[in-house]
């Protein structure tokens, strides 16, 4: 695949100064992400900008998870959970080395909202919206039966549980991976590029992009044709800056998450923990590397770069934990990270955030704009393709004609086909014999990347460690400027290592530095930028 770093954003600027695009588009979360790909697929002249880091904003906040939506049923979402299961299906067959099947335990206890009948109704449902192409169907345990799966679930009360299967998966790679998908396909993709604003033509229409370079300063225009606005929870503020009759249509909610060592809650499956006496739901998720807890889901009010986790979220989700295993004895002390992230909700009159659909909604200007908010992120690949057809209402008939239909549906990385895939797991110890390094990293990096760590091993020097291999891929293929972008989003080691990766520090450095031809001085900078960062996102610990 092509390099898409640091030398190729600095060559995508100067393309987006000179030249004309059909599309524009603000914002490299998974939404813009997944616009970028599908349109470029088209033939369509794509430029995307990101103020921040790819994957910066929600899109590497949520709780990791594909899946239908199991409490969608109770709202009587049916399309939004349908589309949403075919959806997991295709991204088993797109990203096998970032999408994972899970089972799932719900436990139902006598004070449980819903009783083991009417779950079970919901259970069939929920196959059958998957057109019973789950990776395993539902199964229906009573409370002995549950306690010999997961011994450490609370016992009293305890009815029995039902076990089904949806998906976990690593967010921000995801969005990495199509972003380089896009970029293979042509689109010019850029981050640390701030719109700052539009300018109109004499028919009132938007003709260019304002934007700023974050790391130059240097501000230019981008000539736009049409304009996608995929930002997320800064819809709203967005649209305010462009239109002076903009009307809100968001109601942001905050969710924040917890992570553990594996060790201190034995989970045999995923835990769809019931607030008993709420409609929220808390999911207790085991990966390969770490437990996530979460999520919380409370109206937020504030900019999106405010949220941070406070010590009453820590309290609320340890509690719920709690509750459901109380023989963990968890405390906050157990905790290793935290994130906490803005869903971009549409606002639809509910009376609680729980309630609050997660249906997306695609607006267009007839000046020139399309908004795209809300939605699910298991169902992306769908909604960006709405979303380009939504765009494309704007071009004459021939053109819409000529780029016609795109095939997003195709593996993101040829690397990491299904059969791929399955290659590099048998090949992983072949690696650690050639190269030196351990067994377990050479699975580790066939598990992340398939085929691709072969072609990894032989374009990096052999002395690397496992970290600095990561650390050079992410530099070249993923456009990864800052150490601080490296932990936080390209490898799980802030959320996953008790240390957060403090004890890699130095050697993922020294990648940086000579990639990047930072001086001493920037590379100390770099390492106090990650450190403070490391010590806001855990202020809260300061309280326990």
């Amino acid at each position: 695949m092509k390099n898409f770093s640091f030398a190729n954003r600095i060559q995508n600027i100067n393309k987006m100064k000179s030249q004309d695009f059909d599309l524009v588009i603000i914002g490299g979360g998974i939404n813009g992400a997944g616009v970028a790909r599908d349109a470029s697929a088209r033939g369509m002249r794509v430029a995307l900008i990101e103020a921040r880091d790819f994957a910066s904003g929600t899109s590497s906040k949520s709780s990791k998870l594909i899946h239908g939506g199991i409490r969608y049923l109770e709202n009587m979402e049916f399309k939004l959970v349908f589309e949403a299961l075919n959806e997991r299906g295709r991204l088993f067959e797109m990203a096998p080395h970032l999408v994972h099947p899970l089972r799932f335990m719900i436990p139902l206890y006598q004070e449980s909202r819903v009783g083991m009948g009417k779950m079970g109704l919901g259970m069939w449902l929920y196959d059958a919206l998957s057109l019973f192409q789950a990776p395993e169907m539902h199964e229906r345990l009573d409370a002995q039966a549950s306690m010999e799966r997961m011994p450490a679930i609370r016992p009293n009360n305890l009815l029995g549980s039902y076990i089904y299967s949806d998906a976990y998966m690593d967010d921000d790679r995801l969005v990495h991976e199509t972003m380089r998908s896009a970029n293979e396909n042509g689109a010019l993709c850029v981050n640390y590029v701030k719109a700052t604003g539009v300018t109109f033509g004499p028919d009132g229409k938007i003709q260019a992009v304002k934007c700023e370079d974050q790391h130059s300063k240097e501000k230019f225009t981008i000539k736009a044709r049409h304009v996608i606005s995929s930002v997320g929870p800064w819809t709203d503020e967005l649209g305010e800056n462009i239109f002076k009759d903009w009307k809100k249509i968001l109601r942001p909610t905050k969710g924040i998450h917890l992570t553990l060592p594996k060790h201190r809650l034995p989970l045999t499956s995923a835990v769809v923990m019931g607030a008993e006496k709420s409609d929220r739901i808390v999911f207790g998720i085991p990966r390969h590397e770490m437990i996530i807890i979460g999520t919380t889901d409370t109206d937020f009010k504030e900019s999106p770069e405010n949220v941070t986790t406070t010590p009453e979220d820590v309290k609320y989700l340890l509690s719920i934990t709690d509750h459901y295993f109380p023989g963990a004895n968890l405390t906050a002390h157990d905790i290793i990270a935290s994130y906490a992230g803005v869903r971009p909700l549409v606002a639809d009159g509910s009376s609680s955030e729980g309630k609050t659909s997660r249906e997306h909604t695609i607006l267009s200007d007839d000046r020139g704009i399309t908004f795209v908010a809300g939605g699910k992120y298991t169902t992306y690949r769908l909604m960006c393709e709405q979303t380009v057809k939504a765009a494309l209402k704007f071009f004459t008939f021939e053109e819409r004609v000529t780029w016609g239909k795109s095939d997003t549906v195709k593996p993101l990385n040829p690397y990491t086909s299904i059969d791929a895939f399955q290659q590099a797991k048998v090949q992983a110890d072949l690696w650690a014999r050639e190269t030196g390094h351990s067994v377990e990293d050479m699975r580790l990096l066939a598990e992340r990347y398939g085929m691709e760590g072969e072609e990894i091993l032989n374009k990096y020097s052999a002395d690397m460690t496992y970290w600095q291999l990561e650390a050079a891929q992410a530099i070249d293929s993923t456009m990864c400027l800052h150490m601080r972008d490296f932990f936080a989003r390209r490898v799980p080691l802030f959320l996953a290592d008790r240390n957060h990766g403090v004890k890699h520090m130095e050697e993922i450095g020294k990648v940086f530095q000579e990639k990047l031809g930072w001086n001493e001085a920037r590379l100390k900078e770099e390492m106090h930028m990650l450190t403070e960062y490391m010590a806001r996102e855990v202020e809260w610990k300061k309280h326990f």
